[in-house]
Protein backbone atom coordinates (compact mmCIF):
# COMPACT_ATOMS: atom_id res chain seq x y z
CA UNK A 1 0.00 0.00 0.00
CA UNK A 2 3.12 2.88 0.58
CA UNK A 3 3.93 1.96 -3.04
CA UNK A 4 0.91 3.49 -4.22
CA UNK A 5 0.52 6.53 -1.73
CA UNK A 6 2.67 8.91 -3.82
CA UNK A 7 -0.06 8.49 -7.23
CA UNK A 8 -2.78 8.93 -5.01
CA UNK A 9 -1.82 11.82 -3.66
CA UNK A 10 -1.11 13.09 -6.41
CA UNK A 11 -4.23 12.47 -7.90
CA UNK A 12 -6.07 13.86 -4.78
CA UNK A 13 -4.94 16.65 -4.39
CA UNK A 14 -6.14 18.13 -7.71
CA UNK A 15 -9.10 15.78 -7.52
CA UNK A 16 -9.87 17.60 -4.10
CA UNK A 17 -8.82 20.59 -5.13
CA UNK A 18 -10.64 21.17 -8.23
CA UNK A 19 -13.88 20.03 -6.95
CA UNK A 20 -14.05 21.48 -3.81
CA UNK A 21 -13.20 25.21 -5.77
CA UNK A 22 -16.01 23.99 -8.00
CA UNK A 23 -18.35 23.67 -5.01
CA UNK A 24 -17.44 27.19 -3.65
CA UNK A 25 -18.20 28.63 -7.14
CA UNK A 26 -21.52 26.67 -7.76
CA UNK A 27 -22.48 28.70 -3.99
CA UNK A 28 -21.57 32.14 -5.02
CA UNK A 29 -22.47 32.00 -9.14
CA UNK A 30 -25.75 31.73 -10.82
CA UNK A 31 -26.91 28.97 -12.43
CA UNK A 32 -26.29 29.69 -15.93
CA UNK A 33 -22.53 29.73 -14.89
CA UNK A 34 -22.56 25.80 -15.08
CA UNK A 35 -24.75 24.79 -16.82
CA UNK A 36 -23.32 26.97 -19.86
CA UNK A 37 -19.69 24.86 -19.00
CA UNK A 38 -21.79 21.40 -19.30
CA UNK A 39 -23.32 22.19 -22.64
CA UNK A 40 -19.56 23.13 -23.70
CA UNK A 41 -17.79 20.24 -22.33
CA UNK A 42 -20.53 18.11 -23.38
CA UNK A 43 -21.09 19.44 -27.32
CA UNK A 44 -16.91 20.57 -27.52
CA UNK A 45 -14.45 19.62 -24.78
CA UNK A 46 -15.03 16.05 -23.75
CA UNK A 47 -15.25 14.70 -27.70
CA UNK A 48 -11.79 16.93 -27.93
CA UNK A 49 -10.58 15.23 -24.74
CA UNK A 50 -11.43 11.70 -26.22
CA UNK A 51 -9.80 12.22 -29.35
CA UNK A 52 -7.09 13.23 -28.22
CA UNK A 53 -6.10 10.91 -25.76
CA UNK A 54 -7.43 7.89 -28.16
CA UNK A 55 -4.65 8.97 -30.62
CA UNK A 56 -2.26 8.29 -28.09
CA UNK A 57 -3.69 4.89 -26.85
CA UNK A 58 -2.81 1.42 -27.66
CA UNK A 59 -5.58 0.15 -29.25
CA UNK A 60 -3.99 -3.56 -29.42
CA UNK A 61 -5.10 -6.74 -27.58
CA UNK A 62 -8.20 -7.41 -26.29
CA UNK A 63 -9.42 -3.65 -26.22
CA UNK A 64 -12.73 -4.55 -27.44
CA UNK A 65 -13.58 -6.57 -24.50
CA UNK A 66 -13.32 -3.27 -22.52
CA UNK A 67 -17.71 -3.06 -23.68
CA UNK A 68 -18.11 -6.16 -23.41
CA UNK A 69 -16.71 -6.11 -19.38
CA UNK A 70 -18.85 -2.66 -19.23
CA UNK A 71 -22.36 -4.37 -19.96
CA UNK A 72 -22.14 -7.39 -17.92
CA UNK A 73 -21.09 -4.99 -15.24
CA UNK A 74 -24.14 -3.18 -15.74
CA UNK A 75 -26.31 -6.37 -15.67
CA UNK A 76 -24.71 -7.65 -12.97
CA UNK A 77 -25.40 -4.42 -10.95
CA UNK A 78 -28.52 -4.29 -12.09
CA UNK A 79 -29.58 -8.39 -10.72
CA UNK A 80 -28.00 -7.60 -7.80
CA UNK A 81 -30.21 -4.43 -7.19
CA UNK A 82 -33.25 -6.26 -8.27
CA UNK A 83 -32.74 -9.28 -5.67
CA UNK A 84 -32.11 -6.58 -2.93
CA UNK A 85 -35.91 -4.94 -3.73
CA UNK A 86 -37.48 -8.12 -4.06
CA UNK A 87 -35.54 -9.38 -0.71
CA UNK A 88 -37.38 -6.54 1.26
CA UNK A 89 -40.84 -6.63 0.79
CA UNK A 90 -41.31 -4.82 3.80
CA UNK A 91 -39.94 -1.30 2.82
CA UNK A 92 -42.54 0.23 0.17
CA UNK A 93 -40.70 0.41 -3.04
CA UNK A 94 -42.34 3.27 -5.38
CA UNK A 95 -41.59 2.72 -9.10
CA UNK A 96 -39.54 5.61 -9.26
CA UNK A 97 -37.17 4.47 -6.34
CA UNK A 98 -37.08 1.15 -7.87
CA UNK A 99 -35.85 3.01 -11.07
CA UNK A 100 -33.66 5.47 -9.28
CA UNK A 101 -32.08 2.30 -7.34
CA UNK A 102 -31.21 0.42 -10.57
CA UNK A 103 -29.58 3.35 -11.83
CA UNK A 104 -27.90 4.21 -9.42
CA UNK A 105 -26.41 0.67 -8.85
CA UNK A 106 -25.37 0.44 -12.68
CA UNK A 107 -24.50 3.56 -14.11
CA UNK A 108 -20.98 4.96 -13.28
CA UNK A 109 -19.59 8.44 -14.12
CA UNK A 110 -17.17 6.94 -16.40
CA UNK A 111 -16.30 10.03 -18.26
CA UNK A 112 -15.86 12.89 -16.43
CA UNK A 113 -14.59 11.60 -13.07
CA UNK A 114 -13.28 8.03 -14.52
CA UNK A 115 -11.23 9.67 -17.01
CA UNK A 116 -9.28 12.08 -14.73
CA UNK A 117 -8.88 9.01 -12.42
CA UNK A 118 -7.66 6.48 -14.87
CA UNK A 119 -5.14 8.88 -16.48
CA UNK A 120 -3.56 9.54 -12.95
CA UNK A 121 -3.16 6.53 -12.07
CA UNK A 122 -2.24 4.20 -15.33
CA UNK A 123 -0.26 4.36 -17.92
CA UNK A 124 -1.23 6.56 -20.70
CA UNK A 125 -1.38 4.20 -22.77
CA UNK A 126 -4.11 1.72 -21.38
CA UNK A 127 -6.34 4.93 -21.50
CA UNK A 128 -8.06 3.54 -24.56
CA UNK A 129 -9.56 0.98 -22.29
CA UNK A 130 -11.73 3.70 -20.44
CA UNK A 131 -12.45 5.25 -23.04
CA UNK A 132 -14.20 2.33 -24.82
CA UNK A 133 -15.78 1.01 -21.85
CA UNK A 134 -17.32 4.57 -21.50
CA UNK A 135 -18.35 5.43 -24.57
CA UNK A 136 -19.95 1.78 -25.72
CA UNK A 137 -20.48 0.97 -22.44
CA UNK A 138 -21.81 3.24 -19.48
CA UNK A 139 -22.91 6.26 -22.20
CA UNK A 140 -25.03 3.56 -24.18
CA UNK A 141 -26.18 2.28 -21.33
CA UNK A 142 -27.22 6.11 -19.73
CA UNK A 143 -28.74 7.51 -22.62
CA UNK A 144 -30.33 4.25 -23.91
CA UNK A 145 -31.05 1.34 -21.16
CA UNK A 146 -31.59 3.56 -18.52
CA UNK A 147 -33.95 5.88 -20.37
CA UNK A 148 -36.08 2.77 -21.73
CA UNK A 149 -36.48 1.70 -17.22
CA UNK A 150 -36.95 5.09 -16.61
CA UNK A 151 -39.96 5.63 -18.99
CA UNK A 152 -41.18 2.07 -17.68
CA UNK A 153 -40.95 2.85 -13.67
CA UNK A 154 -41.48 6.75 -13.92
CA UNK A 155 -44.83 8.57 -12.12
CA UNK A 156 -47.35 8.18 -14.56
CA UNK A 157 -46.31 6.09 -16.95
CA UNK A 158 -47.76 3.00 -18.64
CA UNK A 159 -46.11 -0.31 -17.04
CA UNK A 160 -46.63 -2.02 -20.48
CA UNK A 161 -45.33 -1.02 -23.70
CA UNK A 162 -46.88 -1.15 -26.85
CA UNK A 163 -45.64 -2.03 -30.04
CA UNK A 164 -46.29 1.90 -31.39
CA UNK A 165 -44.55 3.38 -28.02
CA UNK A 166 -41.70 1.17 -27.90
CA UNK A 167 -40.62 1.35 -31.32
CA UNK A 168 -40.96 5.65 -31.01
CA UNK A 169 -39.10 5.06 -27.88
CA UNK A 170 -36.10 2.90 -29.71
CA UNK A 171 -36.08 5.97 -31.91
CA UNK A 172 -35.61 8.41 -30.07
CA UNK A 173 -33.33 6.62 -27.72
CA UNK A 174 -31.19 5.91 -31.36
CA UNK A 175 -31.23 10.04 -31.88
CA UNK A 176 -29.81 10.43 -29.06
CA UNK A 177 -27.14 7.75 -29.52
CA UNK A 178 -26.17 8.91 -32.81
CA UNK A 179 -26.22 13.21 -31.33
CA UNK A 180 -23.86 12.23 -28.31
CA UNK A 181 -20.72 14.46 -29.30
CA UNK A 182 -19.08 11.56 -27.35
CA UNK A 183 -19.15 8.77 -30.02
CA UNK A 184 -18.16 11.78 -32.82
CA UNK A 185 -14.91 12.28 -30.74
CA UNK A 186 -14.74 8.13 -30.32
CA UNK A 187 -14.54 7.80 -33.97
CA UNK A 188 -12.47 11.10 -34.36
CA UNK A 189 -9.59 9.53 -32.56
CA UNK A 190 -10.23 6.76 -34.23
CA UNK A 191 -9.91 7.71 -37.49
CA UNK A 192 -6.49 10.17 -36.49
CA UNK A 193 -4.78 7.07 -34.52
CA UNK A 194 -2.31 6.63 -37.60
CA UNK A 195 -2.09 10.07 -38.77
CA UNK A 196 0.96 12.31 -37.51
CA UNK A 197 0.14 15.95 -36.56
CA UNK A 198 2.76 18.29 -36.52
CA UNK A 199 4.20 19.10 -32.76
CA UNK A 200 2.43 22.08 -32.54
CA UNK A 201 -0.77 21.04 -33.05
CA UNK A 202 -0.36 17.82 -30.74
CA UNK A 203 0.82 20.24 -27.73
CA UNK A 204 -2.02 22.12 -28.51
CA UNK A 205 -4.44 19.38 -28.27
CA UNK A 206 -2.32 17.95 -25.10
CA UNK A 207 -3.12 21.27 -23.65
CA UNK A 208 -6.64 21.63 -24.66
CA UNK A 209 -7.60 18.08 -23.30
CA UNK A 210 -6.55 18.80 -19.86
CA UNK A 211 -8.01 22.12 -19.50
CA UNK A 212 -11.56 19.87 -20.07
CA UNK A 213 -10.59 17.33 -17.51
CA UNK A 214 -9.86 20.02 -14.95
CA UNK A 215 -12.85 22.10 -15.94
CA UNK A 216 -15.09 18.72 -15.70
CA UNK A 217 -13.71 18.25 -12.00
CA UNK A 218 -14.32 22.05 -11.08
CA UNK A 219 -18.20 21.39 -13.06
CA UNK A 220 -18.84 18.10 -10.86
CA UNK A 221 -17.79 20.22 -8.08
CA UNK A 222 -20.81 22.83 -8.92
CA UNK A 223 -23.45 20.36 -9.53
CA UNK A 224 -22.36 18.77 -5.93
CA UNK A 225 -22.87 22.24 -4.30
CA UNK A 226 -26.87 22.40 -5.59
CA UNK A 227 -27.39 19.61 -3.34
CA UNK A 228 -29.02 20.62 -0.32
CA UNK A 229 -30.36 17.66 1.84
CA UNK A 230 -29.65 14.26 1.68
CA UNK A 231 -32.31 11.67 2.03
CA UNK A 232 -32.80 7.90 2.07
CA UNK A 233 -29.26 6.96 2.94
CA UNK A 234 -29.59 3.79 4.08
CA UNK A 235 -31.11 3.07 0.13
CA UNK A 236 -28.24 5.37 -0.88
CA UNK A 237 -25.74 3.09 0.97
CA UNK A 238 -26.91 -0.34 -0.85
CA UNK A 239 -26.78 0.93 -4.09
CA UNK A 240 -23.60 2.37 -3.48
CA UNK A 241 -22.09 -0.76 -1.79
CA UNK A 242 -23.62 -2.95 -5.45
CA UNK A 243 -22.03 -0.30 -7.74
CA UNK A 244 -18.53 0.60 -5.90
CA UNK A 245 -17.92 -2.48 -3.65
CA UNK A 246 -19.42 -5.61 -4.92
CA UNK A 247 -19.55 -5.38 -8.76
CA UNK A 248 -16.11 -4.50 -9.34
CA UNK A 249 -15.05 -6.69 -6.36
CA UNK A 250 -16.48 -10.02 -8.53
CA UNK A 251 -16.00 -9.07 -11.96
CA UNK A 252 -12.07 -7.73 -11.06
CA UNK A 253 -11.36 -11.23 -9.26
CA UNK A 254 -12.81 -13.15 -11.91
CA UNK A 255 -10.84 -11.26 -14.42
CA UNK A 256 -7.92 -11.80 -12.54
CA UNK A 257 -8.55 -15.27 -12.36
CA UNK A 258 -8.90 -15.45 -15.92
CA UNK A 259 -5.71 -14.31 -16.51
CA UNK A 260 -6.18 -10.80 -17.72
CA UNK A 261 -3.15 -8.66 -17.97
CA UNK A 262 -2.73 -6.25 -14.59
CA UNK A 263 -3.11 -2.79 -16.19
CA UNK A 264 -5.95 -3.13 -18.50
CA UNK A 265 -7.63 -4.88 -15.45
CA UNK A 266 -6.82 -2.00 -13.20
CA UNK A 267 -8.09 0.43 -15.46
CA UNK A 268 -11.79 -1.81 -16.16
CA UNK A 269 -12.06 -2.02 -12.16
CA UNK A 270 -11.44 1.43 -11.67
CA UNK A 271 -13.74 2.06 -14.15
CA UNK A 272 -16.54 0.05 -12.83
CA UNK A 273 -15.67 1.29 -9.10
CA UNK A 274 -16.92 4.85 -9.91
CA UNK A 275 -19.97 6.68 -8.29
CA UNK A 276 -23.18 6.67 -9.72
CA UNK A 277 -23.11 9.14 -13.41
CA UNK A 278 -25.24 12.52 -13.35
CA UNK A 279 -26.71 11.00 -15.92
CA UNK A 280 -29.04 9.39 -13.18
CA UNK A 281 -29.75 12.99 -12.02
CA UNK A 282 -30.90 14.35 -15.13
CA UNK A 283 -32.54 10.60 -16.09
CA UNK A 284 -34.72 11.20 -12.84
CA UNK A 285 -35.43 14.60 -13.03
CA UNK A 286 -36.75 14.16 -16.69
CA UNK A 287 -39.02 10.96 -15.85
CA UNK A 288 -40.28 12.00 -12.67
CA UNK A 289 -38.27 9.09 -10.55
CA UNK A 290 -36.81 9.25 -6.73
CA UNK A 291 -34.71 12.06 -6.72
CA UNK A 292 -33.87 12.32 -3.00
CA UNK A 293 -32.14 8.92 -3.89
CA UNK A 294 -30.81 9.50 -6.56
CA UNK A 295 -29.00 12.96 -5.45
CA UNK A 296 -27.99 11.77 -2.01
CA UNK A 297 -26.11 8.94 -4.13
CA UNK A 298 -24.71 11.24 -5.89
CA UNK A 299 -23.23 12.94 -2.90
CA UNK A 300 -22.21 9.65 -0.53
CA UNK A 301 -20.59 8.06 -4.14
CA UNK A 302 -18.23 10.88 -4.42
CA UNK A 303 -16.82 11.13 -1.46
CA UNK A 304 -17.14 7.00 -1.22
CA UNK A 305 -14.64 7.27 -4.36
CA UNK A 306 -11.65 8.84 -2.43
CA UNK A 307 -11.83 5.67 0.02
CA UNK A 308 -12.53 2.96 -2.59
CA UNK A 309 -9.55 3.69 -4.89
CA UNK A 310 -6.76 2.62 -2.41
CA UNK A 311 -8.76 -1.05 -2.37
CA UNK A 312 -8.33 -1.22 -5.67
CA UNK A 313 -4.79 -0.51 -5.98
CA UNK A 314 -4.15 -2.62 -3.08
CA UNK A 315 -5.69 -5.88 -4.55
CA UNK A 316 -4.98 -5.24 -8.15
CA UNK A 317 -1.65 -3.30 -8.38
CA UNK A 318 0.44 -5.30 -11.04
Amino acid sequence: MMGIAPSLTQLYVPLISWISFGVILGRVLPIIIPNTLGKGLFWVGVPISIATFLRQADLSGKIWLAPAIAWFSIFLGGGLAWLWIQGHPVVAWSNPSKASFLNASTLGNTGYLGYPIVLALVDHKYFAWAVFYDTLGSTLASYGLAVILASYFGKGQCQTFHPSSLAMLLKQTTTTLISTPALWGFGVGLGLQSIPLPDPIEATLRGMAWTVIALALLLLGMRLSKIRAWHQVQRAIVALGIKMLVVPLIVGLGLQRLGFDSHPLQVVVLQIGMPPAFATLIIAEAYDLDQDLTVTTLALGTVGILLTLPLWFGIFSP
